[in-house]
């Protein structure tokens, strides 16, 4: 029964490619410089990408469509790298959706935690300020240089900052304020962070 779904599988993808023939023209256009003929190779594969490469790997929606605007803008800087052969660029872009895939995630993931720990951080700095007179000034500087950076951004990032790591709100919480899907404020809070990232220290 595996082969049987295996060879469906594999008869699915290749009813997607395109004739090889058509491909080297417009591969050729594009090695050439012409930019508009990348038109056409995403209107023949971003759909199948962000379907068989993308979304098993990023199920959440926007994630997924960052995905495939990095994949098709790696591609196109790459694009005089890529050697036809008798396999569809296909396989090339697919590789490249894949591993975008995983940085993604991974990025991600990275933000998550550090929202974490940066949701933590004012709980340990107000412990060892008992310890230290001087801490108080520390904390306060540290608060303005925040403020300073959160005003700095979209104002959207910096109230889904403010709300899921300084009023320490949950996430569906954040969510029903923000009028968006927790799934959403994941994201909006991942590109969030890393916008501050860019900011910070100001």
């Amino acid at each position: 029964m595996n082969h049987v779904n295996e060879g469906a599988s594999q008869t699915q993808r290749n009813s997607d490619l395109v004739s090889l023939e058509e491909e080297r023209v417009v591969i050729q256009r594009l090695q050439a410089g012409e930019r508009e003929a990348f038109a056409e190779l995403y209107g023949w594969y971003g759909d199948v990408l962000y379907r068989q490469a993308i979304l098993p790997k990023l199920p959440n929606r926007e994630l997924a469509e960052d995905c495939l605007r990095e994949t098709f803008r790696t591609a196109l800087e790459k694009i005089e790298t890529f050697r036809m052969t008798n396999r569809s660029i296909f396989f090339w872009l697919r590789r490249i959706a894949i591993n975008k895939a995983i940085d993604i995630h991974r990025r991600h993931r990275r933000d998550a935690n550090l929202a974490e720990a940066v949701k933590a951080e004012p709980n340990i700095a107000m412990n060892q300020g008992l310890a230290r007179p001087d801490r108080g000034l520390e904390i306060a500087d540290t608060r303005r240089d925040v403020d300073l950076s959160l005003s700095s951004l979209n104002p959207r990032y910096a109230k889904a900052l403010r709300l899921r790591l300084i009023e320490d709100r949950t996430r569906e919480e954040c969510a029903e304020i923000l009028g968006v899907s927790v799934g959403n404020f994941d994201v909006i809070l991942h590109r969030a962070a890393k916008a501050f990232r860019k900011v910070y220290p100001p």
